[in-house]
């Protein structure tokens, strides 16, 4: 439905524009969220975009400005003059300044820098110093600050001054004057307070914070456990130098996910759309992982060949390894899936390692059994295989899903222990292990019940 009305709108502006009814275009936007207007200047015709963009007011144009894509938004800073310019970046909250000018190339950043004022280029830059993934880098220095000794008439005199120019003035933040945190307040606390109650008195001294280096996707699992709007980010001192609030958290999550299953699905990750990015680049975000994969698939070709004769010496064996190995893998992938998402949001940690053995343990032996039995009947009544041959597959698929549980809970802790990232340890990565492992459990179950 939503896709339906974007679809819709835009080609009721474009009429309109075509019809160069500007004030209607205007009219009709100005009614919009922001993101829905960018969602509309994706759609738009590249060089109508600079256009409808002017149409907007400014508060609004610098808010959809910082909802578009890097490309679009590229596209608009070459065509703006110098004051647009300007007018847009000091409209710009600073954390949405630093994104800009960290995903721009040199010469465009240059020209953004050079039209910020020198206060917020300093912010910027400071925002810029911290690591990619920290909390410092996607925290924004915009806060509501009070001072321990200010009444809740004069805390909210401060709020109104200053806090237009701020994200967020759901959650203020006492410190002193050397910005060193010592609580939070609350809009609610402070509407609902006597005039002449104390900062020092209303406000909450325990509070969740994070350090700046901090890593962003531990704050954000932080954030979900707390239920926080907003976050503290202080320096080693405890002196507060930003914070950190749900919308950017929201993008932490989703480009975290997106990486995760990317890695997962053995790709590097990419910083765009699968719809602009490059086929090539695609090609060689996935061939290294498939190179690698198909190197360690030869593994099973060798055990294969070096059993050539005893399998031979019975079809039926042959026929049904790739059941086994697939079913393996699938064991696996299962276990591993499963330990990668605990790992990812905290559930599970390294010293766990032993226990999530034992419960992998005994889902592999109920798996196993199930799958076992099944298909032992299944050869002896299907297939008019003997009882003995039937045996041995069902031993080696018992085997073999035990097995590929083990490895598929325990490589993903082991990985994220000696420091990477357990995604990789998914899906194609363990299915190439457990294909090798299978195949060779299978081999030697044949091999001594059979020859």
């Amino acid at each position: 439905m939503a896709e339906n009305r974007d679809v819709l709108i835009t080609e009721m502006i474009m009429r309109l524009i075509e019809g160069k009814k500007y004030a209607s275009v205007r009219d009709a936007m100005e009614t919009m969220h922001a993101a829905d207007i960018a969602a509309i200047l994706e759609e738009c015709p590249k060089e109508q975009v600079p256009l409808i963009f002017r149409l907007l007011p400014k508060e609004l144009a610098a808010e959809t400005f910082a909802q578009m894509e890097e490309d679009h938004q590229e596209l608009l800073i070459q065509s703006f003059s110098d004051s647009e310019l300007k007018e847009v970046v000091d409209e710009l909250y600073v954390d949405d300044a630093a994104d800009l000018v960290g995903e721009m190339p040199a010469n465009v950043v240059k020209r953004i820098l050079r039209q910020a004022d020198p206060e917020k280029r300093k912010l910027i830059n400071e925002i810029l110093k911290y690591p990619e993934d920290s909390a410092g880098s996607i925290m924004t220095t915009e806060y509501v600050s009070l001072r321990p000794d200010m009444t809740v008439e004069d805390a909210i005199k401060r709020i109104r001054r200053t806090g237009v120019d701020k994200e967020t003035i759901n959650t203020c933040y006492v410190t002193k004057q050397n910005r060193k945190l010592l609580g939070i307040v609350t809009i609610r606390t402070l509407l609902l307070a006597e005039e002449n109650a104390t900062m020092q008195e209303l406000m909450t001294e325990d509070v969740i914070s994070a350090l700046t280096t901090q890593d962003r996707e531990e704050v954000a699992l932080d954030f979900t456990k707390y239920d926080l709007s907003a976050m503290p980010v202080v320096d080693e001192e405890n002196r507060l130098v930003g914070i950190v609030t749900v919308d950017d958290v929201m993008d932490v999550l989703q480009e975290e996910t997106t990486e995760d299953i990317e890695k997962m699905a053995a790709i590097i990750p990419l910083d765009k759309p699968y719809l602009k990015t490059a086929a090539f680049k695609m090609f060689l975000s996935r061939v290294p992982w498939l190179l690698i994969m198909m190197l360690s698939a030869t593994f099973t070709g060798l055990i294969i060949t070096h059993y050539e004769t005893a399998l031979a010496a019975n079809i039926v064996l042959v026929a049904s390894i790739p059941m086994l190995m697939s079913t393996g893998g699938n064991a696996g992938s299962q276990s591993s899936v499963t330990v990668i998402r605990g790992l990812s949001i905290g559930e599970i940690e390294f010293p766990d390692i032993l226990r999530v053995m034992w419960k992998e343990i005994r889902v592999a032996i109920l798996c196993g059994l199930t799958l076992a039995v099944v298909s032992y009947f299944k050869f002896i009544l299907f297939d008019g295989v003997g009882w003995d041959v039937a045996l041995v597959i069902s031993l080696t698929l018992f085997v073999t899903v035990a097995v590929a549980k083990i490895v598929g809970c325990t490589l993903p802790m082991i990985a994220d222990k000696i420091g990477f990232d357990p995604a990789v340890m998914a899906s194609p990565f363990i299915t190439t292990i457990i294909d090798a492992v299978s195949l060779a459990i299978y081999v030697n179950i044949a091999m001594n019940l059979l020859l």
